[in-house]
């Protein structure tokens, strides 16, 4: 059977391609979740016109994304934190920590953009990246210091 997808799909497509599938898969799984319409002349017409708002949108997002990266590529953010002595610290910064620093400084980032492998645990500066967009990535250095 084929379909149309409206969703991009790992495995199988992107959105607005006619892929051909198993009719119980199309019945059952892409039709009633509206992941996919079938490929009929009109559906096919509806769903270019929804590929171009769709692309005209994502462009405007990577746009801002990019805006945003600019001006927070040049900022140092720094959060005291208590450590012992060999700079090890009592407790670590999470991602949780670096968005609320960042809305302190008013750019509204959620946390789960913010990539750390492992929270920070240590000491000085970090270099901690942050994906804004599905193109746009940054790197901003967090500074870790000793709380008196």
């Amino acid at each position: 059977m084929e379909v149309i997808l409206r969703e991009d799909i790992e495995k199988l497509g992107a959105r607005g391609e006619v892929v051909k599938v198993a009719a119980g898969y199309a019945r059952n799984f892409l039709l009633p979740r509206r992941i996919a319409v079938p490929a009929t002349d009109s559906n096919k017409k509806i769903v270019e016109q929804e590929k171009q708002s769709h692309l005209r949108k994502e462009a405007k997002l990577a746009g801002e994304a990019q805006d945003l990266a600019k001006m927070i590529s040049a900022l140092t953010l720094t959060v005291a934190r208590k450590a012992g002595e060999s700079d090890h610290l009592f407790g670590s910064v999470t991602a949780n920590d670096v968005a609320d620093l960042l809305a302190a400084q008013h750019y509204n980032v959620d946390r789960r953009k913010i990539q750390l492998e492992e929270p920070i645990r240590t000491l000085g500066e970090h270099k901690v990246t942050v994906k804004l967009h599905r193109e746009v990535s940054t790197e901003i250095t967090v500074n870790v210091t000793r709380e008196e």
